[in-house]
């Protein structure tokens, strides 16, 4: 039996936990002092939920979650963002989604997107393919002037507001502030690109979405490196199309500290 047969339908549990408390959900703390930086009640319990009944599932696999932590040694765990986009979540905006990814030997072999809240599922699983619940999706062929991309950086360095510069002098800019949401739309074709460059976010916030593109066609590298290290937060995931303008752009970058 697949990690689709089994883990999927587990996660499609949550929709009836969170889709209740869209829009309501209250601050019970804030992790920095930033908007995006906020948790609720709703972080905490979905993280458990999946926790708990993964566990049951899968005894052997650890687990590694936003809010509790866990072990990054492991050979094998799951990979938890509960909510990725609580601040979209408790404004009762759109775009929020649950994020998993199995980590296996340090390789990112299955990974979910879910947007609970029009219950579409996008998963892939390494060397089969990407999917929007049971229909395969594919990145987009447009050409990179056509392309639509998606960022995320420190933009409060002067360095980084020199790439960024070049991103939006040569193609739109999209941005929805959710990783996930972002990555299922350029595995699906609808946007072209996602690049981190000294980006805000996590491993939980980045490995799902990096898995998704690479299966549905698309090109994820690390930038400077024609590999990709799911831990190394610095990598483009796009269509080959415009990954090769990103490429040009970014080919001389390096991480500021």
């Amino acid at each position: 039996m697949s990690y689709k047969d089994t883990v999927l339908p587990v996660v499609r549990e949550v929709r009836k936990i969170l889709l209740p408390e869209w829009g309501k959900a209250e601050i019970i703390d804030k992790k920095t002092t930033r908007a995006t930086d906020i948790l609720t009640v709703l972080d905490q319990k979905v993280e458990r939920f999946l926790k708990e009944k993964l566990a049951e599932i899968y005894p052997d696999i650890q687990f590694v979650g936003e809010e509790d932590g866990g072990n990054r040694e492991a050979e094998r765990f799951w990979l938890i963002d509960p909510i990725d986009g609580t601040g979209h979540y408790m404004r009762g905006l759109p775009f929020c989604t649950v994020m998993l990814a199995l980590i296996e030997k340090g390789v990112v072999t299955f990974s979910v997107v879910y947007d609970f809240l029009n219950d579409d599922i996008y998963w892939a699983e390494k060397g089969k393919g990407a999917y929007k619940n049971d229909t395969p999706i594919h990145v987009s062929d447009r050409d990179f002037s056509d392309s639509y991309i998606c960022s995320e950086s420190r933009l409060y360095k002067k360095y980084n507001q020199e790439f960024f510069g070049e991103i939006v002098k040569n193609t739109p800019y999209f941005a929805s502030i959710d990783a996930g949401w972002e990555f299922a739309m350029v595995a699906s074709g609808k946007l072209d690109a996602r690049i981190q460059f000294d980006p805000w976010g996590y491993d939980f916030d980045f490995a799902p979405g990096s898995l998704l593109v690479a299966e549905a066609g698309g090109v994820v590298k690390n930038i400077g490196s024609e590999g990709f290290d799911y831990k190394n937060l610095d990598f483009i995931a796009a269509s080959p199309k415009a990954y090769e303008g990103l490429k040009n752009i970014f080919k001389d970058y390096k991480c500021p500290d």
